[in-house]
């Protein structure tokens, strides 16, 4: 009977310490997403430098563009996309942070950076839409850091930027903005300050009234967050 118990006892103990294992091993697979959902209410024209070091400074943080069609400024559409990035990504196992979760902030786009680097994220997405002063011009697009100061993060934050883009066509079927629709950046104060693999999506022109109006459907939202989560998932492993 004795040895029976002992059996038992080790048999329980040793399969809770497999639990625990596993658990750990779960825990330390879960990646990291840092979502920027870019503009804010209230745009800051103050200035920061353009990358570290850099005497070039820009604008904090840019009040965004405006729908043609549906008059909604860039910010709400930025977050509406966002929020549901966030929950699919969450479905998805991984752990997600954001930079904001109101339209009352102010956070420039080094503060946004700093954020996310902070989080030691795995990936940080920046959720943007486009605009142009020609109505007709269509397209998404997926832009990716190539400055001096992100140098070590430049080719995976583009082989990513690939990813989401060719996920982001099949699932909408849009057209490729700017060509081939992948776009190298040196310029982007959000994407010079960070420290993580970084991509920007730029979701569709909010000038072309054809756009502008499926950007607001949550039908195309839902496709622009399938596109996106399947990038990822096909990067970010």
């Amino acid at each position: 009977m004795k040895k029976i118990l002992l059996f038992t006892a080790i048999f329980i103990f040793a399969f809770t310490q497999i639990g625990v294992t596993v658990g750990k091993v779960a825990e330390k697979k879960q990646k990291v997403i840092c979502i920027d959902p870019g503009h804010q209410r209230k745009q800051n024209l103050g200035k920061e430098p353009i990358a570290p070091g850099s005497k070039i400074v820009k604008t904090k943080v840019s009040s965004g563009t405006t729908g043609i069609y549906t008059k909604k400024p860039e910010y709400k559409l930025n977050l509406e996309v966002a929020t549901k990035l966030r929950e699919a990504l969450i479905k998805k196992n991984y752990k997600v942070f954001m930079t904001r979760t109101t339209h009352d902030v102010n956070l420039s786009n080094v503060d946004r950076a700093a954020y996310c680097n902070k989080k030691k994220a795995d990936l940080t997405i920046r959720i943007h839409a486009d605009g142009s002063t020609d109505k007709k011009v269509q397209g998404l697009s997926v832009l990716y850091p190539s400055g001096k100061s992100t140098k070590k993060v430049n080719t995976y934050s583009k082989k990513t930027a690939e990813h989401v883009l060719n996920e982001l066509i099949k699932s909408t079927k849009a057209k490729k903005g700017y060509g081939t629709g992948l776009v190298a950046r040196a310029d982007l104060t959000g994407f010079n300050w960070s420290t993580t693999p970084v991509i920007l999506v730029e979701m569709g022109f909010m000038s072309n009234s054809i756009e502008d109006r499926n950007l607001s459907t949550n039908s195309y939202q839902t496709k622009l967050v399938t596109g996106m989560v399947n990038g990822i998932e096909k990067a970010v492993r």
